[in-house]
């Protein structure tokens, strides 16, 4: 069943009426004003019940599990929930494109590289790790807005890396939000729908990836099933516990070992070692650390240590000691190979003096390098 509504395609909201809904109960829900007074919108058909005109935005690995469930859900006619799937991603210097694209093409859905959105009719938009604000015009053009599918419980951890910032600081719970949007400000708008999820112990953030990706695109669907309902039960974010998950810089690769304990480290090599390694000075040359663990040996303090039964560099650091499997150094190196060829000739001369000159120290980047942002496992959600 569709019902008529007029629907404005400009920056401000006409008057909408919907059976049911009076118009300014209609602009409460989207969050947006407008003028009741405006009669220069085209006619619409905003639609009461599924199936729904979905135009879908996101770039990467955790998009593309929510862009996986919609396809399924327009691909299952019995239920009859999408009707219509489109697809708006960025550019990407791959001639394969992003995780997004890729599936996108595979399954044949159209695509529009952003800003360029087609010039279809859509009922709602959905979000999922996008990295573009969208414009308060182009939220308009969609008569349900657009929701965005959103890896923490809002308001802890707004912005571009929640998945990052949820391991790094070692929290034991996290969750999927699935919000509607605002324009000009990320991650701000009303609540449809929250799950919390434990964090598994000692997991990386590609995991927890997976695990909220699929948590993520199941949220979605059941809120579509019931869309106005979803959107009229809607709750404000709390003012309260609000954090925010900036994106990675570089200079957060960089060890620092007398102000970081073991545990600390070994958080950060979990969040962000698949998206770049870590890194720390020796001998005044930079060295990327490939492969960390977890390690309970005492040994000689402050210095860099093989151990040769477990294969691995012992690294003193505020509280303990870390494990390193293999380490980059012109090119990659296994911890045996790295103190075969460098550290054993240093221990040989049994100097204090090139001891310490042996040990890893803080790899402290300039200005410039250190404002340069790295590519995001999750890159805004």
């Amino acid at each position: 069943m569709r019902v008529p509504a007029r629907r404005c395609w400009g920056p401000r909201l006409s008057r909408i009426v919907v059976r049911g809904w009076p118009s300014c109960q209609w602009r409460a829900l989207v969050g947006l004003g407008g003028a009741s007074g405006q009669e220069n919108s085209r006619d619409a058909q905003v639609r009461k019940k599924p199936p729904w005109r979905v135009l879908f935005f996101g770039t990467d690995q955790f998009a593309r599990e929510t862009l996986r469930a919609l396809h399924a859900a327009r691909e299952n006619k019995e239920e009859e929930l999408i009707e219509k799937l489109e697809v708006v991603t960025v550019p990407s210097p791959s001639l394969k494109g992003l995780p997004v694209k890729q599936y996108a093409v595979e399954s044949q859905l159209q695509v529009h590289e952003w800003p360029h959105v087609g010039s279809g009719d859509f009922d709602v938009g959905v979000v999922a790790s996008f990295g573009r604000l969208l414009s308060e015009t182009l939220i308009l053009k969609f008569p349900y807005g657009v929701l965005n599918v959103h890896p923490s419980c809002l308001p802890r951890w707004r912005g571009p890396a929640p998945i990052i910032h949820t391991v790094l600081h070692g929290d034991t719970v996290t969750g999927v939000t699935i919000m509607q949007i605002r324009p000009k400000r990320f991650d701000v708008g009303p609540i449809l729908k929250q799950e919390t999820v434990p964090v598994p112990p000692k997991t990386t953030s590609k995991e927890l990836e997976v695990l909220l990706s699929r948590l993520g695109a199941s949220m979605l669907i059941s809120v579509l099933k019931n869309l106005p309902e979803n959107l009229s039960n809607g709750r404000q974010q709390p003012t309260e516990g609000v954090t925010y998950a900036p994106k990675i810089s570089t200079a957060t690769s960089c060890i620092k070992w007398e102000e970081q304990t073991s545990e600390q480290i070994l958080r950060l090599y979990r969040a962000i070692g698949n998206i770049t390694p870590l890194q720390t000075l020796w001998m005044k040359k930079t060295i990327k650390l490939l492969d960390l663990v977890e390690v309970n040996n005492s040994v000689l303090k402050g210095s860099v240590v093989y151990h040769k039964r477990s294969q691995v560099l012992l690294v003193y650091c505020k509280d303990g000691w870390i494990g390193v499997r293999s380490v980059m150094l012109k090119k990659a190196l296994t911890a045996a190979d790295f103190h075969n060829g460098y550290l054993h000739q240093w221990h040989q001369k049994g100097s204090p003096a090139e001891a310490r000159q042996c040990r890893f120290h803080t790899l402290r980047l300039p200005t410039e390098k250190r404002k340069k942002r790295t590519r995001c496992c999750a890159t805004v959600h």
